[in-house]
């Protein structure tokens, strides 16, 4: 391989890998735009307790849907990211380094793998979807708070 072609090769792995780092940072971008969007909402869910918006169900109760649906949302995005980064993006990065001399990311990503064998390890990832997962079963218990005294009250 000559100097300009190896040359090129380096160009685009250099491209790609800041490509990379740019989306990462996106997907950083849009947890945090969904966390506080969802620390918004359980605080309008909490304010507006008792408030009535239409047909005696609580405003509490469809600001809870709404963060629901935020969450579903979320959890939807943390996956396709996840599933980007490690598929569009490591692989591409994994096939251009077998052409340089040496591979950084494969490095990386075996050094990682030996250490999560020697140690139970919860990823960032895992942690954003727990917290997800927290955030809606709180709306969806908001959701209940609401709707059982009124059905409860339309039974009776």
């Amino acid at each position: 391989m000559d100097n300009t072609e190896q040359n090129l090769i380096f160009q685009q792995y250099k491209l790609y890998s800041e490509q990379k780092e740019n989306f990462i940072s996106r997907s950083f971008g849009v947890n945090r735009f969904y966390i506080s969007l969802c620390v918004f909402l359980l605080i309008a869910v909490q304010l507006t307790k008792g408030l009535v918006f239409a047909y005696t169900i609580p405003l509490s109760v469809f600001l809870a849907i709404i963060g629901l649906s935020a969450t579903i949302l979320w959890w939807m995005n943390m996956d396709a990211y996840n599933m980007l980064i490690k598929i569009k993006f490591s692989r591409v990065l994994e096939e251009i380094e077998k052409q340089l001399p040496i591979q950084p990311y494969a490095e990386e990503y075996h050094g990682i793998q030996e250490f999560r064998e020697n140690k139970n390890m919860f990823l960032f990832s895992d942690m954003q979807k727990i917290f997800a997962v927290i955030v809606f079963l709180m709306f969806f218990i908001a959701v209940l708070e609401g709707l059982i005294p009124v059905i409860v009250g339309s039974v009776i």
